[in-house]
């Protein structure tokens, strides 16, 4: 039910279909995200579902892998086709996008303030 990033990337480079959602919250979104995807809070997740059409193969992503990994089990137990993005937006960063923000001091933190607002989040 993952999909590594270097696969995601080739399917991504083929064209495929694939609906791409966030499930991080938006200050975290918005401080860095996947092209082209969009974001659905693991907490409104069940309720927004619907939103999402049930004929599209969705990837889920979060910061690490989990909460995306929650989205797809609810998203699968439901009749939709998703998988996690496994390792998250940090190693789609790290292995495929490597301009990408990260969680990291530099980038991330400033003064030891999260630079975004957004709460640590230990996913």
């Amino acid at each position: 039910m993952e999909v590594t990033p270097q696969e995601l990337k080739k399917e991504l480079d083929t064209q495929k279909s694939i609906l791409l959602v966030d499930v991080r919250q938006p200050e975290e979104f918005n401080f860095a995200h996947l092209e082209n995807s969009i974001n659905i809070p693991l907490p409104e997740f069940q309720n927004r579902i619907s939103e999402l059409p049930k004929d599209a193969e969705v990837v889920t992503v979060c910061h690490h892998g989990n909460r995306s990994m929650q989205a797809a089990v609810i998203m699968n137990s439901l009749g939709y086709k998703a998988r996690s993005l496994k390792g998250g937006q940090e190693e789609w960063a790290r292995q495929v996008d490597k301009g990408m923000k990260r969680y990291d001091k530099e980038t991330y933190y400033e003064n030891g303030k999260i630079k975004c607002d957004v709460w640590e989040v230990k996913d």
